[in-house]
């Protein structure tokens, strides 16, 4: 099946005359066909991610993000009843048109608008991050739950913060529902996976100030110098940080709680200190 892209798909391009260009799609119907079959396996087992090399992502906000981040898009489904139309990203060879009833059952969340997209996963290596000057970093230990990682890319996008160090980490870095967390955060900000002992020596090695997130013998984040190069590094709600982080600290930190419980939600705890490096900064 073909459409002219005067219709309902545009593929971007440099050409002056898109009307001349045909798109063509395949249409899939069952819910048995071997490629839904396999978007629903991306989706639902990170070992699929890891053999393949794939992740996807939903929505066009989201999608647009990844894109504009360089990620190479491999394959799109979308559904005409949804989505009525979309400028296709030059390159892409597969587009398939999927009915509403079948976008429903695949959809991994509800709102994304008629489009999935089947990316290249990337690596995310330390010694690529992009960092300037004095740059605000966010470390997290062994952080396991993947909307609260998703949550924290997002205050860290807000609060711009150079990049974000996942250390040990407990889930998949292209988990859906960290994807969905982010707002597609995952995308507008560098991240890397790293040990801890080698993100303590990298973080060293750049001169960057180590502030530890710790209810044990720490002061007030509000006296802490945050101006210059610094790294708020943060652990799991129920068991804090390794003392391997303690030990490598330049001051540990604390948010004072006035009530009776005695911690915050990580990501909630990551935008407050965020937004005193911010503050400090103006």
């Amino acid at each position: 099946m073909t459409r002219e892209c005067s219709s309902d798909y545009v593929i971007l391009s440099e050409a002056k005359n898109l009307n001349h260009i045909i798109l063509k799609t395949e249409s899939i119907t069952s819910a048995t066909n071997p490629k839904i079959k396999n978007l629903l396996l991306l989706q639902e087992k990170s070992k699929a991610r890891r053999e393949q090399g794939l992740f996807v992502v939903e929505g066009r906000r989201e999608l647009e993000h990844c894109l504009a981040s360089g990620y190479t898009l491999r394959s799109l489904f979308v559904c005409p009843d949804l989505l009525l139309s979309y400028q296709i990203p030059a390159g892409v060879s597969q587009v398939f048109e999927i009915p509403e009833h079948l976008y429903r059952k695949v959809a991994y969340r509800e709102g994304t608008e008629g489009i999935i997209a089947v990316l290249e996963s990337k690596s995310h290596r330390l010694e690529d991050l992009p960092l300037p000057e004095n740059p605000l970093i966010v470390v997290l230990e062994s952080v396991e739950k993947p909307g609260n990682l998703g949550a924290v890319l997002r205050s860290a996008d807000a609060a711009g913060a150079a990049a974000v160090i996942i250390c040990d980490p407990l889930t998949d870095l292209y988990n859906p529902n960290l994807i969905r967390a982010s707002i597609g955060a995952l995308f507008t900000v560098p991240v890397a996976v790293e040990t801890s002992a080698r993100t303590i020596d990298f973080l060293k090695e750049r001169g960057a100030k180590i502030l530890t997130a710790q209810l044990q013998d720490s002061v007030p984040y509000y006296h802490c110098d945050m101006k210059g190069a610094t790294a708020i590094v943060m652990g799991t709600e129920s068991t804090g940080l390794s003392a391997l982080w303690r030990e490598a600290a330049d001051a540990h930190i604390r948010i004072p709680m006035l009530g009776r419980l005695d911690s915050l939600n990580v990501s909630v705890s990551a935008a407050i200190l965020m937004y005193e490096a911010v503050r400090q900064r103006q």
